[in-house]
Formats: C-alpha cells, structure tokens, sequence
C-alpha cells in the first residue's frame, strides 16, 4: 500500500498514531514515520531523505521553509507541548514548584534519563538548566542519555536504578507505557515548545500531506491533542 512519509520529532509520534486509522480511511494510504531529535530529523530533510511531510518545532519549520525545504503556504502549528518530568509508574511523583525543588530532586536522583542533549529540543534544555542550577558536573556520572525522547523514556520505564528520573517532551512521557508525568518544570526552568508540520517541498504526495496535517490539527481532533499532551 502507498505510504505517506513522516519525519517528525518524537513529540508528535503519539499524535500521529492517533490519527493513522482516519488517515487510511479517508486518503486509503498508510503513514510511514520516523521519529528522533529535531535537529536529526531536520538534517535527514537536508540529506533527501524521501519524505512528504515535517513535524517539527516552529523555528525550524521556518528555516527549512527559507531553505526552500519546506511549502511555506502548508506550514500549520500543531501546538505547544512542555518539556516536563517523568518517573515510573511504580515510583512517587516528584513535586517541583520552585527552582530549588528541581535542583534537590535531580541531586537526589541516581540516574537522569534525558534525549540527545545537542540534536533534541528537551535534552539541549536539560543541559542548559544542568548549567543554571550548578550541578552539571555533579550530574555528568548520571546522565543517561539516548537518541531521543521516547528511547530516553522507554529506558526509563526499564531502569533498576533506586532513584531514577527522566525530563524530556510531555508528550512523550504520557506516550510511553511503564512511566507518568511527574509534573511540569518549575518557573525560571520551564520549556515550551511549539511544534508545527509542513508539507516538503519534495513530496511525492502532496495533497495527502496536507490531508493529514488537517487531521493533525483539525477541530475534530482537538481532544486527541489534549490526551496526547499538546496544548492550543
């Protein structure tokens, strides 16, 4: 059967699940995704890999679009989506509502499990707050780091560590089987992220893209978002 090709972010695979039955009913074709880090999913767009559209984070849409990458009249937002907390399920929820909360609960923690902290929205955060809180290299030895989000996530769900956390994209922890969101960055560290899709300048169907980029972000599928952890 013919394949619609995706690159996204890990941030939109839940989503793009979720709509991948009423995409095949109403266009007859399937959806073929890769999901990773959006700098990775980007250079692959760069390299020619075949694809018909991109979901990524609204700068980067932009600067493909100005690339000539991208069809910038199909560029949609999708909506906003939190780098936040996760740990498993079996494990309490972490209350973080101030910066020295955060700073306690990652010194505490005896692995951090975070996506690609250069090529990924929420791992190149991670790093960051690391910085701003002043415990980089006390958590270096506990950084677990994986090529994105969800592998973060599922390796999360997996860990025999005693103390284990995980930060990457909200939509990827409610994704992920065997783990919970914990809770959102506390103000001074948050991260939100709006992600967007557009149909590549190269596609070999078009007018199926922008089909299913309707699907993503129509009204009818508002509460799909929701669940899957996108807000307006």
């Amino acid at each position: 059967m013919t394949t619609v090709n995706v690159l996204s972010g890990g941030a939109a695979q839940g989503l793009v699940r979720g709509v991948t039955e009423a995409f095949n009913a109403q266009t007859g074709l399937n959806i073929a995704g890769e999901f990773g880090a959006v700098g990775i999913m980007a250079d692959k767009l760069r390299a020619s890999t075949p694809a018909d559209l991109v979901i990524l984070t609204q700068a980067l849409l932009a600067k493909l679009a100005e690339e000539k990458l991208v069809v910038p009249s199909s560029i949609t937002d999708v909506g906003r989506v939190e780098t936040a907390l996760a740990v498993r399920s079996r494990d309490p929820k972490v209350t973080v509502k101030t910066v020295a909360d955060l700073r306690e609960v990652l010194r505490s923690a005896d692995a951090i499990y975070v996506p690609d902290t250069k090529a990924s929205t929420a791992g190149r955060h991670v790093a960051k707050v690391l910085d701003q809180l002043g415990i980089a290299y006390d958590a270096a030895s506990r950084l677990k780091i994986f090529p994105n989000g969800a592998t973060a996530m599922r390796e999360l769900a997996a860990s025999t560590a005693t103390r284990p956390i995980g930060c990457t994209q909200a939509t990827e922890i409610i994704a992920t089987d065997g783990i919970v969101l914990s809770g959102s960055l506390p103000p001074g560290c948050e991260l939100v992220t709006m992600y967007t899709a557009g149909v590549t300048a190269q596609a070999a169907h078009p007018n199926e893209a922008a089909a299913l980029i309707a699907l993503l972000t129509g009204a009818d599928h508002g509460e799909l978002r929701r669940r899957a952890g996108f807000a307006g």
